[in-house]
């Protein structure tokens, strides 16, 4: 079994594996004040919670965007599981293409994204991942990942209205019934889920439009919202919540195998 994780700004995903299948996720607060100790109980704790016997577990990958958090998260997966992890960034052995001006500064999200994509759908691609940062992914059928769109995510969008402005509650992000809000709560849910939703599908078009060779790519997103913006976003193709965690563990099988 593998064990990976998708460390993100605010959340780090866990994912375990037994070949291709998820036997199990987690998500939890990516906090770089961790010790190693304090997230190795965690990882412990999270296994015992589903009652997930340790020992099973052999294989390890971590994808991070966050530096600071990878060694100590790297320390605490080896002592939790025996398992030493394997790290994927722009740097690894991956059978994918970074066709863009400063490869090495492309995220580990982005990379494990471009794999999973030219892997399970052998098309091109468009990735919208809805996390801390709402990012686009383009990506060719052949593994090229030619660049993409960085934009603000929909919580931190939400977060920056509500810290400034002093008489609008935070609100969770839910679905709402109807545009018009007829309280303050519904007039900040449609405007951050509708808002979100439309700027979503159009940058999505947007990138269809420039899209080189003419051919139609698929629209798939992952994340965190990404189940939640399925019934408001038209230009989705496709909802895999769990898309990079899949492609961790397709990152070490490849590398393992010397592909």
């Amino acid at each position: 079994m593998i064990l990976v994780f998708d460390v993100g700004n605010t959340e780090t995903t866990v994912g375990l594996y037994d070949g291709e299948k998820l036997c199990g996720h987690w998500r939890v607060t990516t906090d770089v004040a961790r010790t190693p100790d304090e997230i190795s109980l965690l990882i412990r704790a999270l296994l015992a919670a589903d009652n997930i016997d340790r020992s099973a577990i052999d294989r390890a990958a971590i994808g991070s965007v966050v530096p600071a958090f990878t060694a100590p998260l790297a320390e605490a997966c080896e002592h939790a599981v025996g398992a030493k992890p394997l790290i994927i960034d722009a740097r690894s052995p991956l059978p994918i293409r970074l066709d863009v001006e400063e490869p090495l500064t492309v995220g580990a999200d982005r990379i494990i994204n471009t794999l999973a994509a030219s892997r399970l759908y052998r098309r091109d691609t468009i990735v919208v991942d809805l996390g801390t940062a709402t990012t686009y992914d383009c990506i060719t059928a052949d593994g090229v990942f030619i660049g993409g769109v960085i934009a603000p995510g929909v919580r931190t969008s939400a977060e920056t209205l509500f810290r400034r402005t002093s008489k609008l509650p935070a609100t969770e992000i839910e679905p709402p019934a109807r545009v018009i809000g007829r309280r303050t709560e519904e007039c900040i849910r449609s405007g951050v889920v509708f808002g979100s939703a439309e700027a979503i599908d159009g940058i999505v078009r947007r990138i269809k439009a420039e899209w080189p060779g003419g051919a139609v790519p698929l629209v798939v997103a992952t994340g965190g919202l990404a189940s939640v913006f399925q019934p408001f976003c038209k230009e989705f193709d496709l909802v895999e919540p769990y898309l990079t965690l899949n492609g961790l563990r397709i990152a070490h099988e490849l590398v393992a195998a010397g592909t």
